[in-house]
């Protein structure tokens, strides 16, 4: 019931910014926990942030606090991710996905919707 198509990806230099977006179909949107993930050649898809639907809460990655935000605009069926700072390391395939029991997680598995995926590029 729900597709998530990304977009906002590209290349940066490292100490630049970017800002994901994550459009969203379905009547049921918020409702939703969302998150993101990346996942690099070679590496496993790994937790970047996450939204609870009541956006009241919200949960980061280690290596992205202080550096990212995520955010959502339930009116616009939207998430975001607000990504300062960018290290070389933030290169990697960035994905959206809804969590359909609301309360967000840190584990890939626990997520019902992915979408395509954008690529984010950091050159040093």
């Amino acid at each position: 019931q729900v597709q998530l198509v990304e977009s906002g990806g590209g290349l940066v230099q490292a100490g630049g910014s970017l800002r994901l977006s994550c459009a969203a179909s379905g009547r049921t949107f918020s409702s939703y926990a969302m998150g993101w993930f990346r996942q690099a050649p070679g590496k496993e898809r790994e937790f970047v942030a996450a939204i609870a639907w009541s956006g009241s809460s919200t949960d980061f990655a280690d290596s992205v606090k202080g550096r990212f935000t995520i955010s959502r605009n339930n009116a616009k069926n939207t998430v975001y991710l607000q990504m300062n700072s960018l290290k070389p390391e933030d290169t990697a395939v960035y994905y959206c996905a809804a969590d359909r029991s609301g309360l967000g997680s840190k584990w890939p598995v626990s997520y019902d919707y992915w979408g395509q995926g954008t690529q984010v590029t950091v050159s040093s």
